[in-house]
């Protein structure tokens, strides 16, 4: 009996926002195989994430007609590489597709720790938790009472970030696009839609200024956050969210601000901090375990609601990490 699999494909070219039609969900009868000494191997995926470096990943690296690319757990069913069995689970870059041939599995890493749930692996102990842990400690630089604001505080990198500040004993507010706004032990959060005047709300939360900005949106935010920052602030800049659909990105007009404060902004790229993921793992597992971080995960079931899942990333309609359940085994 021939068995089907399903994967989502790239169908058609991205212009402007991503839409649910620019994927689609279909079936293949070709399971793919690993040779002995190929260095590749095939695994069985179990849960996808969808991070707004999907979109980067679809647009620039990816052939129409071929599955989408990101982020996943999967467990290893055949290997052609001396560092991986049959057997062992990992975390790193897969397809959507129920099983992958993943030609460099060097890049993926082993999940050693299988007392926390797998899909946390998504998020919480993968690339967006590693991303709030290098972006906070390595690039923001912070100080104990210092002032921080998040934006996208509610998605899977932003509710990390601040309560890694938190714990570090910083006053943080963060910003998202839900009234369930601020399930996360932050100071104060707002919610972006219903604020009128972006600058009046900063103002509100920190009458003071702010110490550290980390931003994961860009656009009209950033330029607002420029008015109030600190003297010697620094910005970290770790996503643009807003501007993505955008097929003309938004101008920022506020960048004297940058030399009048004394503001250093820094852009950073994760994998340049991918050795420090046993330093990470050393901090974030105990805190994990004993309750200190609260995860929230937004999950959809099965790979026919993939398309749907990412494009609520870009709409701000997710609450928590959004992640694509392929299977539970």
């Amino acid at each position: 009996m021939t068995m089907s699999f399903s994967r989502v494909i790239y169908r058609e070219k991205v212009q402007g926002s991503l839409k649910e039609t620019h994927l689609e969900v279909r079936t293949s009868s070709e399971r793919p195989k690993a040779d002995k000494d190929s260095g590749a191997i095939v695994v069985k995926n179990l849960y996808l994430a969808c991070d707004p470096y999907n979109l980067h990943l679809i647009k620039f690296s990816t052939q129409l007609g071929s599955p989408v690319p990101g982020y996943g757990v999967a467990r290893v069913l055949e290997s052609g590489h001396p560092n991986f069995k049959k057997g062992d689970l990992v975390w790193g870059i897969t397809r959507w597709e129920e099983y992958s041939l993943i030609t460099t599995p060097e890049t993926c890493f082993k999940i050693e720790h299988t007392d926390v749930p797998l899909s946390y692996y998504t998020g919480l102990l993968g690339m967006p938790s590693m991303t709030a842990y290098a972006g906070f400690f390595e690039v923001c630089s912070p100080k104990k009472g210092d002032t921080v604001f998040i934006s996208a505080a509610s998605g899977a990198v932003g509710q990390l970030v601040g309560q890694f500040a938190k714990l570090f004993g910083c006053y943080v507010v963060g910003s998202a696009g839900s009234k369930e706004k601020n399930k996360f032990g932050f100071d104060d959060a707002f919610n972006y839609k219903e604020e009128l005047d972006l600058d009046a709300a900063l103002k509100r939360c920190f009458p003071e200024g702010i110490d550290i900005y980390f931003d994961n949106v860009g656009g009209k935010m950033l330029d607002a956050v420029l008015l109030n920052m600190k003297l010697h602030g620094r910005i970290t800049l770790c996503g643009m969210i807003s501007q993505y659909n955008l097929e003309q990105p938004e101008g920022i007009h506020n960048l004297m601000n940058l030399i009048l404060k004394r503001v250093r902004m820094e852009g950073f790229v994760v994998t340049d901090y991918y050795h420090l993921y046993p330093k990470f793992l050393e901090t974030a597992l105990p805190q994990i375990k004993e309750g200190k971080i609260v995860y929230m995960e937004d999950i959809a079931e099965g790979l026919e609601n993939g398309p749907s899942a990412l494009v609520r990333v870009f709409s701000g309609r997710n609450f928590g990490k959004q992640v694509v359940v392929v299977s539970r085994e």
